[in-house]
């Protein structure tokens, strides 16, 4: 199904305020918390659009990436982007929308003091790729795999960090398990509660006791990946796409960062790119400007034949219609814009020289300019006198 708008998602307009973005998505978290709808699988949904949609509009990198491509920016339906977040990605967030372990979510499951909005979520660290593209890949967009060395959850604790994955564990003493812990200030306003991350723990709740051999109690390890891309028609070169949650796996059964895909467009020998049009140039012999021909001319997909009309001028521009790329959202696609140049020989045999000759002074060679023409040469004239 076809993902709705972001700015329709939060009830938002483009030109929203961070301000007026965040209180929508606050509003929307609080309307549809599972906490609030137990085993309501629309609100969950519901949750998690939102969720995604404040995700992207509240970082201005992405929200600008948005405004421009739409959902192919982000990755569209073909697997970049925002889509894909699980819980942790979403409670992660709420430190900035309801101020961490102070309040303001309150009565849902212990969000603010001690539940599970309070743990910290370890997050891996985003991957950056360069992924290099032909003009045809631009054009028909790609389906690409890529080998990546990143750290992955280790198997033999199942990312825990604890060996055998189950035991090894014991319950913080600070934070009794919270992983948060408050400290209440006396001010000149009165008495104020802070969170922060319990130092003991390092926001986890609990300590490894026997550590994993294999990761050391970190929970991850380095190893390579295979990832599957697919790439939209109508990227660009420098463009840069997000693959979420392909990144490095966070610590201890934490959530994975982002691979960031960076296009890298390739030079074709003979076609060149002008935004979604495709430029040729295309030279024909002296005669067949004057006669007419029908010539091949190459396009990505293969090779289109176009008419030359007899007395066809150098510099002419033939268009070949929706043979350009198309627009990364979709809407359009460019066209092949022929440039015909006429190439004058720069050897003649005595015998074309002589043929050349006869022509010569012939009125059918000589400059033939428009009426138009005409009047602009006289008025040059008179204003060189």
């Amino acid at each position: 199904m076809a993902k709705r708008d972001y700015y329709e998602v939060l009830g938002v307009e483009k030109n929203a305020s961070t301000q007026e973005i965040k209180k929508a998505y606050r509003k929307l978290a609080l309307k549809f918390h599972p906490d609030k709808n137990p085993d309501d699988k629309e609100a969950e949904d519901k949750f998690k659009e939102a969720a995604e949609a404040y995700e992207v509009l509240s970082n201005e990198e992405k929200k600008a990436k948005y405004d421009r491509f739409g959902h192919a920016g982000m990755g569209g339906g073909g697997g970049f982007g925002g889509g894909g977040m699980n819980m942790d990605d979403i409670f992660s967030q709420f430190g900035d929308i309801f101020g961490g372990g102070g309040g303001g979510f309150g009565g849902f499951g212990g969000f603010g003091g001690g539940g599970r909005g309070a743990r910290r979520v370890n997050r891996g660290s985003n991957i950056r790729v360069k992924v290099k593209m032909t003009l045809a890949d631009v054009v028909n967009g790609v389906e690409k795999k890529i080998k990546v060395k990143k750290y992955v959850s280790c198997k033999p604790c199942s990312g825990s960090g604890a060996e055998g994955g189950s035991g090894g564990f014991t319950t913080c003493d600070t934070c009794k398990g919270a992983g948060q812990v408050n400290r209440i200030t006396n001010t000149f306003l009165g008495q104020m509660q802070t969170a922060s991350t319990c130092p003991t723990c390092g926001g986890d709740g609990k300590i490894i006791t026997n550590k994993c051999n294999s990761c050391h109690g970190d929970g991850i390890v380095k190893d390579d990946d295979t990832i599957e891309l697919k790439i939209p028609a109508g990227v660009e070169d420098g463009m840069q796409l997000s693959v979420s949650g392909k990144g490095n796996m966070g610590a201890r059964n934490g959530v994975a960062g982002d691979l960031i895909v960076q296009i890298e467009e390739e030079e074709h020998k003979e076609l060149k790119r002008d935004g979604n049009n495709i430029l040729y140039d295309l030279y024909i012999p002296f005669p067949d400007a004057i006669l007419g021909t029908e010539v091949t001319v190459p396009t990505v997909n293969g090779k289109a034949k176009i008419k030359i009309e007899p007395g066809t001028q150098g510099g002419k521009v033939l268009r070949l219609r929706n043979k350009g790329i198309p627009e990364v959202n979709g809407y359009r696609t460019g066209d092949q814009m022929v440039n015909v140049n006429v190439w004058t020989p720069q050897a003649l045999s005595k015998e074309e020289r002589e043929m050349i000759e006869k022509l010569k002074g012939s009125e059918n060679f000589a400059p033939n300019p428009t009426e138009q023409d005409k009047g602009f040469f006289e008025r040059m004239k008179d204003y060189f006198k």
